[in-house]
């Protein structure tokens, strides 16, 4: 069970930024009197990728411009490998930081072919040399027969691996990727993601990616940073964030929670799914209780059983690989309404009691202020 009520530190140790492909250490960023980026620090290792996670107006896309160059910090300095390229008394252009760039519309330039659209950024090149290179690109994510084509032509899937083409084919020392899927189908971007996380891992570039989705971050990220009001509120892996959130922000943002009100008592917590240890240090008070809705197992009840936590099914849902079940449970005298998502087909009709078995390791409590 996760009993860390403390708001996480806001900084990670940083490796030395010649072992990184990126490194930004106390990085700030004010638009006129408003401060959208807080003594940001973070690293991405070689052939790492990272996600910027969070709400629309946290603060990563402005982190994302700074590593590229498209915006200067207030303060702090940027390195892309073992060089420096933003800080004091130093500022390197964007075109000369030896990054590639995927944004959400691709930037395909409409009046070249496909493979003049992926030639462009090695005009430094020989001719025969830059063709051989922009082929070789187009070929590793399966549209070299594209080549002859104007960007007009192609699906939004297709224009996504030629700007991936692009950005790659000058073998850039680190990736920039801004919700590089937001405008595809579901389907399509499933499978469009798929290919991308391949590609990139293959080239074992650094990349640094924004999105909002957290299943997005979870499916390509080595690292998630999940950014709030312009700082790291979490930094570590898909797991650590999803099964060991520190606040109740991080919990919240990666899928619904059933929230119980609680209070602590001598080092317990009561709650109607019942008594937890209450985290280290907790006051006597009121605590938040928040349990994600597969942590809550459903079983039958059998005649003659005195389950220790008996629940009243109120309706059911299929959702395709899980089934949604809504639960009233008796508080106090008080009704209280949890979601349990069982794997598969589970649906049990309205009005049957059901044992609830909550899974303890993900029980997470906070004190009921922390957000705040």
């Amino acid at each position: 069970m996760h009993v860390d009520p403390v708001r996480p530190t806001r900084l990670r140790e940083t490796p030395s930024h010649r072992q990184a492909g990126l490194t930004m250490e106390g990085v700030r960023h004010s638009y006129g009197s408003r401060q959208v980026v807080h003594d940001l620090s973070l690293s991405i290792a070689d052939g790492e990728l990272l996600c910027l996670l969070g709400p629309s107006g946290c603060g990563k896309t402005t982190t994302l411009r700074i590593a590229a160059g498209l915006e200067e910090p207030s303060a702090g300095t940027v390195w892309v490998g073992d060089r420096v390229v933003a800080g004091r008394d130093t500022f390197i252009a964007p075109e000369q930081r030896g990054i590639g760039f995927l944004f959400q519309d691709y930037a395909l330039f409409p009046h070249l072919t496909v493979l003049e659209n992926v030639r462009f950024g090695m005009a430094h090149l020989p001719k025969a040399e830059g063709v051989e290179t922009a082929v070789a690109a187009l070929r590793r994510v399966g549209m070299e027969s594209y080549a002859g084509v104007y960007p007009h032509t192609l699906s939004g899937g297709q224009q996504q691996r030629v700007g991936l083409a692009r950005a790659l084919a000058p073998r850039p020392r680190l990736m920039l990727l801004d919700e590089p899927f937001s405008g595809l189908d579901k389907r399509l971007r499933d499978q469009v993601r798929d290919q991308t996380l391949h590609l990139l891992k293959d080239s074992g570039v650094s990349t640094l990616m924004v999105t909002h989705d957290p299943e997005e971050a979870m499916f390509m990220a080595d690292t998630i940073a999940l950014m709030r009001d312009g700082h790291v509120e979490q930094i570590g892996n898909p797991v650590e964030l999803y099964c060991r959130p520190r606040t109740a922000f991080a919990a919240r943002f990666f899928g619904e929670v059933n929230s119980l009100p609680a209070r602590a008592v001598a080092g317990r917590v009561e709650t109607p799914l019942g008594t937890y240890e209450a985290p280290a240090g907790t006051a006597d008070g009121p605590v938040e209780v928040l349990i994600r809705p597969e942590a809550l197992r459903l079983e039958a009840v059998q005649d003659g059983d005195d389950p220790a936590v008996a629940a009243t099914v109120v309706e059911s849902r299929m959702l395709g690989r899980s089934s949604l079940v809504h639960l009233r449970i008796d508080a106090g005298g008080a009704a209280l309404h949890l979601h349990s998502r069982m794997p598969g087909l589970f649906l049990p009709p309205p009005g049957e009691p059901l044992a609830v078995v909550p899974d303890r390791s993900q029980i997470f409590i906070f004190a009921a202020d922390a957000d705040l």
